[in-house]
């Protein structure tokens, strides 16, 4: 399914809800913040007119949208394509689809609640709590490749390895696959750009037919020799005579493969960023467990790694005064939401000490990140070892965000520590 767009247009939209914002412009992606702050100076409801949809931009209704069932990921569960004007789908992505056919951001209720429970038992907090010493380790190492070097682009070298083993290891992969998975998952990803080109559509679906090819091969394997891995468990787990199928397994691997590192990625690099940008001692942010939970909170909600989470209205509805049909797209700005200033005081500032800390990064309601007890962990323990190992670490080159609204990342973060 990729992005969810809008099929119907909207008229008769009133002038003053009216916004506009390109998403490959880089004066917006590189900094899209000034145009959250004129629609929570404004109308936090608004219609993007680049989009074609509806938006709410303030963290109440964010808040509330995210856990109202009236909303739904998918739509052909209470609608035909014909009813809604969905197209058919794309031949040349049929691999891709594929992907996503089961995939758990896209499912509702009963098929989401059957497939989450049968996968949810791994990624507990009391589960992935084990794996501290893991994820510690991995920073250690990373920082000994290229700590006697004079910079080195953190992304790279730091931020993208770490999330992308320790998942793949969990699920059941070898550790060296991971710059392959990488590539992959950031292939794949390009699906939910703005505007996307067949030629796009085309590489994406090559990565999602290779990804799919190579997990085929570890299933088949997995079968014949069943190990201690989220892999064998999401094959063998047996709910009253419920078993997941193959293209179910493989479905929601792909997913927590892509998942399970983007927003960790992208929360390591703007995070080190803001920490580096606000002139507050690093080491002290991660002094403490408590402050070290404080302090990646505050990198979630000030610089989030997810700007635009979109849902259709699975029936006709109105929110906030806003009229919406069955079948239309609704913008949840998650990025925005967490700059609201009528919910957190400054909310422009990076504050670790807050009080009135929260965000909406991780979702809500049924689609809540089922990886945030991880990537939470993931974040503590990297960006911990990361200031107590080189102190003096400092921005070297001015970083810029990559073209990919809504994920919201950096390309390159070029660091230096002498």
């Amino acid at each position: 399914m990729a992005a969810i767009l809008q099929v119907k247009p909207i008229t008769d939209v009133p002038d003053h809800l009216r916004a506009s914002a390109q998403p490959q412009d880089p004066n917006f992606y590189q900094n899209p913040y000034p145009f959250y702050a004129q629609q929570h100076a404004g109308h936090p409801a608004f219609f993007w007119e680049e989009y074609g949809h509806w938006c709410f931009a303030d963290f109440k209704s964010v808040s509330a949208l995210l856990r109202d069932k009236r909303l739904g990921r998918d739509i052909l569960h209470v609608a035909s394509r014909e009813e809604i004007g969905l197209p058919e789908p794309k031949p040349h992505v049929a691999d891709f689809d594929l992907t996503e056919k089961y995939s758990l951001l896209n499912l509702e209720a009963p098929a989401h609640t059957r497939l989450r429970t049968l996968v949810n038992r791994a990624f507990v907090s009391r589960q992935v709590e084990q794996l501290r010493p893991r994820i510690r380790q991995l920073a250690n190492e990373m920082i000994d490749r290229f700590e006697g070097e004079p910079s080195v682009d953190l992304i790279k070298a730091f931020a993208a390895p770490i999330p992308a083993i320790v998942i793949a290891e969990m699920i059941g992969l070898p550790a060296e696959m991971a710059p392959q998975l990488l590539n992959w998952s950031n292939r794949m990803v390009t699906m939910y750009m703005y505007n996307v080109t067949r030629e796009t559509e085309l590489d994406a679906n090559q990565a999602a037919a290779d990804f799919m090819a190579y997990l085929r091969e570890v299933v088949a394997e997995r079968r014949k020799a069943p190990r201690e891995d989220l892999l064998t468990h999401m094959l063998t787990t047996d709910r009253d005579g419920d078993v997941l199928s193959d293209d179910e397994v493989m479905s929601t691997a792909i997913l927590l493969l892509n998942a399970g590192h983007e927003a960790t990625v992208h929360t390591t690099g703007n995070g080190v960023k803001s920490i580096l940008g606000s002139g507050l001692d690093p080491q002290g942010l991660f002094a403490t467990p408590e402050q070290a939970e404080k302090t990646v909170e505050e990198c979630l909600r000030f610089d989030a790694p997810l700007h635009l989470f979109t849902r259709y209205a699975l029936m006709d509805m109105e929110f906030e005064g806003i009229p919406l049909r069955k079948g239309d797209v609704v913008g949840l700005m998650l990025g925005a939401a967490n700059r609201d200033p009528a919910r957190f005081a400054h909310a422009d500032r990076f504050d670790p000490f807050r009080s009135d800390g929260a965000n909406v990064s991780f979702g809500a309601g049924i689609h809540f990140c089922i990886g945030a007890p991880l990537a939470r962990i993931e974040l503590q323990e990297a960006m911990g070892v990361l200031f107590q190992r080189l102190p003096k670490l400092r921005i070297v080159e001015p970083p810029r965000y990559g073209n990919v609204y809504h994920f919201h990342g950096l390309e390159k973060l070029m660091v230096g520590w002498r």
